[in-house]
Order: C-alpha cells, then sequence, then structure tokens
C-alpha cells in the first residue's frame, strides 16, 4: 500500500535499437527528499537503470517483453521508493507496428505497479523531452528519422492530435537518418568504385576499409535483418570525412539536414505550428546537417521558429509520466496508449 505521506515519484522508460535506459525522479520535478544522484533535461533523477536493446525477430518486436523486465528490475532496485510511483511513462521504438496491442500491456503495468501508465512511440516522448511539454515539431534523426508535432496542451491536456510524418523504414523512408545516410554513401561509393563519379573516391576508400571489398557488399547487406543497423554505422564515417572537408560526404549532410527540415514543417503545418527542433543522435554528425536544417526550415516557411533541443527520450519518457498521473494526456491509436 502506497504512504500518502511520502513525497510521490515517477518512472520513465526510453527503450530502443541500441539500447534501453530507466530513471526515476519526483512527480513535481523536485527533489523528492532523496539523494540526487543526477541532472537530465533540467530534472532532478534520483536513480537510472540500462537495460537491453530492442530486437525483432518473426514474431515481432521484443519491446514488451524487455520493458516488462525494465519495471521488474525498478522495482527490485528500488523497493521502498517504487512503492511510491504514481506515473510510469514509456516510450518504445517499434511499438506501434511491430507489437500486439500496447494498450494490453498498459493495463498490465499499471496494475502490476500500481500507477498510472501511458506506453507510446518514441518519437513522442523524443518530443516532450525536446521542447519540455509545449507545442511544436522535432524531426528526430536516429538510426531511422521521423517528425512529429502536437499543438500543445489545452487546459493541461495533450489531446489525440499528435501527427507524424515520415518513420517509414530504411527501405521507404527514414529520410535524413543513419541508415538514409549510409545508403546513400554507398551509392556514391559505389559511383565511384565503378568510375561513374569519382568524387566519391574517399567514401569508397572508408566503405572498402569498414566492409571489404564491394563484390561481397550485396551478401553483407541483403542478407542481414539488422542491415538498417548496418548502414547507420557507416554514417560515423560519412561525418569524419566531413570534418575533413570531403565535398561528397558534407554534401550528404546537408542534404540529410535538409530532409529533416521538410519532415518536420510538413508535421508543423499540419498542427498549425511554428516551432521546430533537430534532436537525434545523428544531430551529432558535424554542424553542418544542423546548419542545413534550419536554413531549409526558414526557406520551406520564413515564419518558422527553430528552437534548441531541451532534452532526450528518457525526459520525456518523465514528463510522460507526470502526464499519465496527473491525466494529462488522452490515448491515440498508433501512437499513444493508456
Amino acid at each position: 500500500m502506497r504512504d500518502c505521506g511520502a513525497a510521490e515519484l515517477v518512472l520513465g522508460i526510453d527503450v530502443g535499437g541500441t539500447g534501453s535506459r530507466v530513471a526515476l525522479a519526483s512527480a513535481t520535478d523536485r527533489d523528492a527528499g532523496t539523494a540526487v544522484s543526477d541532472r537530465l533535461g533540467g530534472q532532478s533523477i534520483l536513480g537510472t537503470l540500462t537495460g537491453p536493446r530492442v530486437e525483432i525477430g518473426p514474431e515481432g518486436s521484443s519491446a514488451p517483453i524487455v520493458i516488462r523486465r525494465l519495471v521488474a528490475a525498478a522495482r527490485q532496485a528500488w523497493p521502498e521508493p517504487f512503492s511510491r510511483v504514481v506515473g510510469i511513462g514509456i516510450g518504445a521504438t517499434g511499438i506501434a507496428s511491430l507489437a500486439d496491442d500496447p494498450t494490453v500491456l498498459a493495463h498490465v503495468i499499471a496494475a502490476e505497479a500500481d500507477a498510472s501508465t501511458a506506453v507510446t512511440i518514441d518519437a513522442v516522448t523524443a518530443h516532450l523531452g525536446a521542447l519540455r511539454g509545449a507545442g511544436g515539431a522535432i524531426a528526430v534523426l536516429g538510426t531511422g528519422a521521423i517528425a512529429i508535432a502536437h499543438p500543445g496542451a489545452d487546459d493541461g491536456v495533450f489531446a489525440d492530435q499528435w501527427v507524424r510524418v515520415d518513420g517509414w523504414g530504411h527501405l521507404f523512408g527514414d529520410r535524413g537518418g543513419g541508415a538514409w545516410l549510409g545508403r546513400h554513401a554507398l551509392e556514391a561509393a559505389l559511383r565511384a568504385h565503378d568510375k561513374v563519379d569519382v568524387r566519391g573516391a574517399a567514401l569508397l576508400a572508408a566503405t572498402t576499409g569498414r566492409f571489404g571489398q564491394p563484390s561481397t557488399w550485396p551478401a553483407t547487406f541483403y542478407t542481414r535483418s539488422d542491415r538498417a543497423g548496418l548502414l547507420a554505422e557507416f554514417a560515423a564515417d560519412v561525418a569524419t570525412l566531413a570534418r575533413l572537408d570531403d565535398p561528397v560526404a558534407v554534401d550528404l549532410l546537408a542534404e540529410a539536414g535538409r530532409e529533416a527540415a521538410r519532415s518536420a514543417v510538413a508535421a508543423a503545418a499540419a498542427v498549425g505550428t511554428i516551432r521546430v527542433a533537430l534532436t537525434g543522435g545523428l544531430t551529432r554528425a558535424g554542424e553542418v546537417l544542423s546548419s542545413e536544417f534550419g536554413a531549409e526550415a526558414s526557406r520551406l516557411n520564413p515564419e518558422v521558429s527553430v528552437v534548441e533541443s531541451s532534452g532526450d527520450p528518457l525526459s520525456g519518457a518523465l514528463t510522460l509520466a507526470r502526464l499519465a498521473a496527473a491525466g494529462g494526456v488522452r490515448p491515440q491509436p498508433g501512437v499513444l496508449w493508456l
């Protein structure tokens, strides 16, 4: 039974393709009387845990299994504080299309933890982290790419007005993401190999050093279930060459930024906002990507306001947990489940 006199807490969970993280924090974003161990997106964190990545198999995504294990690990790591958790916010990759009905998962966790629980796609928690719960649109560039927008809370409630653009996976979309960048870099390398366009010579050398001779690439990539991640690994080489002023690498990073801007501005227009931001691990690839994002966003809509990202998806998961605890979020098919 929960001690009504003790400070209430929330649990945020971020589950992705490279790993997962858990954070425990005050439900009011203030020190809950426990020693603060960290700061995350401006929030006081009372404890953190890490966990496995999501894997995709014949039966779909492992995200539900990973999430339940993370909740169990949090209960074991913080037995007394966990009894004071009133809200749980979970953002997970692939949860919408590669897992069974997430509503069931939300209900199970809520019952087991005796806490209001919200489960959502990772783009929503990225949005809540980047914009601190304010309205606007963001483009998220990681292995994949997606833009998502919301007009903002009305009377403290985020209604079912989330609009997403792209996020179609590395075969059909994810424009500007790491796999997109890696694939286009490999195409430039092969054009150099075929003597069609020798400007990609530096990319060809880098690709050969990482993956071997071009004749082996079809077998290396086409037979792999994790080829998106493998393609995204090469984004690091593209970033290195861009810092050395290789013109093809610079152009590819610039185009990645422009693609992200196109998605973000489209999402923003759909909900009537002019605030846009860029976030995700690929943003560390180089200044040219971020600068082209801002330039293209302004070209598409001169009234747009490009703002800095304030936090990451884990801080957004904590924001979602607080919203769930306060009844400040509404379910939306394909996006968010309670």
